[in-house]
């Protein structure tokens, strides 16, 4: 059963018909029959010692992009109550989300590149620009200071490390690519665990400067073995590529997809900002535990980014996704009704699984999507513009609504739960609009 694509996806007149098989991961143009030029590369080995280095490869991608990232909450406590106390909580979550941003939309550049071959020198790159820009954040003093080192040079080095760990891992599993991809993800969740504990553990006892370059030096260490397990499988592009695939613009599921991350991005990181002040602020909960919060959600957020990826290998990606993205929405808005600290723990531990499987399981849908494996990492540098223009506003506008001094948080809260919703109605729509073009029910 493969899928049915209309004329607008066709390249060229001669370029066989391209699809999705409804059984499997693999896209037509990895089953092409024996009647094509010698020079196909094989199928995806789906499996074995090299597919798997590269899992463990791009875990460390992994670890070190979205995992700073999702870490930010807590250097965001300290920069407001230590470092930067004069500047407003808004301010602050600029760096942030600039990160988050850049991250997600300097993957349109990446994108071709890593189509071109280069992954070694992306990676090479990305982690110059991280371990760099935390080397420069510790030597930071000022709003200024901080917002180019640890927002703007740490996000673009994430941005070089972050596209490179999904399109990699895509190319060499077929049946078993969401749960590779999910694992892959994890280390995200699990880096957004460790760099926080780490940052609590040493901020008193050597400071600022050095617990940052601390996390800096954690980082060389696993962005080496990425340089040295990694390895591309499928030959380079022969053709130069324009940044954006224009023809994708042109096909309903995918600009459907496109804007459903756009709007799930817009509202579903603001608990991983604030979740610490909710519990000091609003709950008047200073423990440790109100520190550990960030912890309790990115742990979480690793089952999130496993779990689905097996039941997508069978059911499907987005048949996966919209169930989880339902989920995410509930529990944003239960949570404005949580008013004791049981209450919001629990809220962590499920809004971080099913946030956690809303950022793993698009790169696997969107490979299947794609007329042709060559324009994969295209494609996804597309989609996580969407996704990183939403992440860019989002939680500095919820933040805008957001009143500290009294500790009122639902107005922040309801902003969230509506934009993931409308991302939740966007994924419905795709799979209407994928329903007719599909013989089998699995997508």
């Amino acid at each position: 059963m493969s899928l049915r694509l209309h004329q607008d996806l066709v390249d060229k007149p001669t370029t066989p018909p391209t699809g999705l098989s409804a059984d499997t991961d693999i896209s037509v143009t990895e089953k092409q029959t024996a009647a094509e030029p010698a020079n196909t590369p094989p199928p995806p080995p789906d499996g074995g010692l090299v597919a798997w280095l590269q899992v463990v490869g791009a875990f460390f991608l992994f670890f070190n992009s979205w995992g700073l990232v999702n870490a930010f909450g807590v250097f965001q406590s300290y920069y407001q109550s230590d470092l930067i106390p004069s500047y407003s909580s808004s301010s602050i979550t600029w760096i942030g989300t600039v990160q988050g941003f850049l991250l997600l939309l300097v993957g349109v550049v990446v994108g071709p590149i890593f189509d071109k071959g280069y992954l070694r020198s992306l990676v090479t790159v990305g982690a110059f620009l991280v371990v760099f820009g935390l080397m420069m954040t510790s030597l930071s003093t000022k709003y200024y200071q901080l917002f180019l080192a640890h927002g703007v040079t740490v996000g673009i080095g994430c941005a070089f490390l972050f596209l490179p760990s999904i399109a990699i891992v895509a190319t060499y599993f077929s049946s078993h690519r969401a749960v590779a991809t999910g694992i892959t993800a994890s280390g995200g969740s699990i880096g957004a665990v460790i760099y926080p504990i780490m940052f609590h553990k040493l901020i008193d006892q050597v400071g600022f400067g050095w617990t940052t370059r601390i996390i800096a030096f954690v980082a060389l260490m696993g962005l080496s073995v990425s340089l040295l397990v990694l390895k591309r499988r499928l030959p380079p592009a022969k053709l130069s590529r324009s940044l954006l695939d224009i023809g994708a613009l042109k096909e309903p599921p995918f600009v459907v997809f496109a804007f459903g991350l756009f709007f799930c991005f817009v509202g579903l990181y603001f608990p991983f900002f604030y979740l610490q002040s909710y519990f000091e602020l609003y709950l008047h909960d200073d423990s440790s535990l109100a520190f550990y919060i960030f912890s309790v959600l990115n742990a979480t957020s690793v089952l999130g980014r496993i779990t689905p990826g097996l039941l997508a290998d069978r059911v499907g990606g987005l048949n996966t996704l919209i169930p989880i993205s339902l989920l995410a929405t509930i529990l944003s808005f239960v949570w404005i009704g949580i008013r004791d600290v049981a209450g919001t723990v629990v809220f962590a531990c499920f809004y971080g699984y099913a946030s956690g499987a809303i950022v793993s399981l698009p790169p696997s849908i969107l490979t299947r999507m794609s007329p042709k494996m060559s324009v994969v990492g295209t494609r996804l540098g597309m989609t996580f513009m969407f996704a990183g223009c939403g992440f860019l506003i989002g939680t500095p506008i919820a933040s805008t609504v957001l009143d500290l001094a009294k500790a009122e948080f639902w107005k922040a809260q309801l902003f969230s739960g509506i934009f993931v919703a409308a991302g939740t109605i966007c994924f419905v729509i795709l799979r209407v609009i994928l329903v007719k073009q599909v013989d089998g029910w699995k997508i």
